[in-house]
């Protein structure tokens, strides 16, 4: 009966059913732990208070995924237009008016719900889509400079750099998504270059005159100061150091006391605290598989646009996973960016269920005939969608 129910409602790529249901459950288990001297302090010795939260979250987010797999793919092109412009107003109200939380400015309030909002996770979703649509279309004349790369182009420098206006690394991490999504499209080496030049230019004014300039500056030069590890950075190495091979085991982390944010930003650390590095290779394996399975939709899609969008989904995600366990562990600059499917969120959790969806919603599509696919494969980013 079950193995029924699943064939009839969970359609889709069944791999990235489980790794999402496997991310979750780890979510909840780690964000319980993580917040349990936070929700004893704030919620009055309620240690439930942040568990019963996230994992709504969580059930709402699958809630989201599921209703985003069951529409197909194809509409999202239009559904990505109207949410690109939606999206440039709400940037700029958050530039100017948003919500502070956590010492950044990257939120603002829904009226009547009081709940807050990040604009930018409906623009990246927004921008990714309709990227994918535009190269989709325009794959005939993919080398027509004023046609083709001019449109891509404005809205990838509008959308990056208002983004990076109050949250730098979110726009600069969005902007390397676009060039890979383009350099599977075909678009000419040479453009993507100049889209380089643009991105700089871009980032240099978010930098001078963004909300989060100096503390950029000041973290990158935290990164290669050699006498002195951010605080931050110095409590995630000894929960990393101290978790060992196999870890102290789920809710015996030591480190969740002192390190700040270790619910979001330092999340990872606390998993190999927890869970040690077994653990730790676990969660990079579950992303990678994820990124595979995105990216093997692009054989498998007839149309341009199927491939693209899922493989630009699959690779904002896993990229900013990568880049959050790369902070935890020493390899970059403090950024901020979550862990995507396991930090505790609220906006950033409802997009990824929405963008994993579309991915499964892409995945689900099976050629009538495969010898007619074959050919397709050698030739999915030449055609337009």
């Amino acid at each position: 009966m079950i193995k029924n129910w699943t064939q009839k409602n969970l359609n889709g790529d069944p791999v990235i059913w489980f790794v999402v249901i496997a991310l979750s459950i780890l979510s909840i288990l780690v964000v319980y732990s993580a917040t349990g001297t936070l929700a004893y302090k704030m919620m009055d010795g309620n240690t439930e208070h942040y568990l019963i939260k996230h994992a709504g979250l969580i059930l709402i987010s699958l809630v989201a995924m599921w209703v985003a797999h069951k529409i197909d793919y194809k509409y999202y092109s239009k559904l990505s237009r109207f949410a690109l412009w939606a999206s440039v107003p709400l940037l700029l109200i958050t530039w100017k008016y948003g919500v502070t939380i956590n010492e950044a400015s990257r939120w603002i309030t829904i009226p009547l719900v009081n709940q807050p909002f990040q604009p930018s996770d409906l623009a990246k979703l927004a921008l990714i889509a309709n990227l994918a649509s535009m190269l989709s279309k325009r794959q005939q004349n993919i080398d027509d400079f004023k046609e083709s790369f001019i449109p891509m182009l404005l809205w990838c420098g509008i959308i990056c750099g208002l983004i990076a206006m109050t949250d730098f690394s979110s726009g600069l991490l969005l902007f390397v998504t676009c060039l890979l999504v383009m350099f599977i499209g075909r678009v000419p080496i040479r453009y993507l270059l100049m889209l380089l030049l643009v991105g700089a230019l871009a980032g240099s004014l978010a930098v001078q005159f963004g909300q989060r300039g100096e503390t950029v500056i000041s973290r990158v030069q935290g990164f290669f100061n050699e006498d002195e590890i951010p605080f931050q950075a110095k409590q995630s190495y000894i929960a990393i150091a101290t978790g060992g091979i196999t870890g102290k085991g789920p809710g015996r982390s030591d480190q969740r006391n002192f390190l700040p944010h270790p619910y979001s930003d330092f999340i990872y650390a606390i998993i190999i605290e927890e869970y040690g590095l077994l653990g730790g290779v676990v969660v990079i394996g579950l992303y990678l598989i994820l990124l595979y399975r995105g990216m093997r939709t692009v054989a498998k899609s007839e149309r341009a646009f199927g491939g693209l969008l899922s493989a630009g989904l699959a690779f904002a995600l896993v990229l900013q996973a990568l880049v959050n366990m790369g902070v935890a562990v020493g390899l970059g600059p403090i950024t901020g960016l979550t862990l995507p499917l396991l930090s505790m969120g609220g906006t950033s959790l409802l997009f990824n269920g929405i963008a994993l969806g579309i991915i499964l919603s892409v995945s689900k599509e099976e050629p009538n005939q495969p010898l007619k696919r074959k050919i397709k494969v050698n030739r999915n980013l030449s055609k337009a969608a």
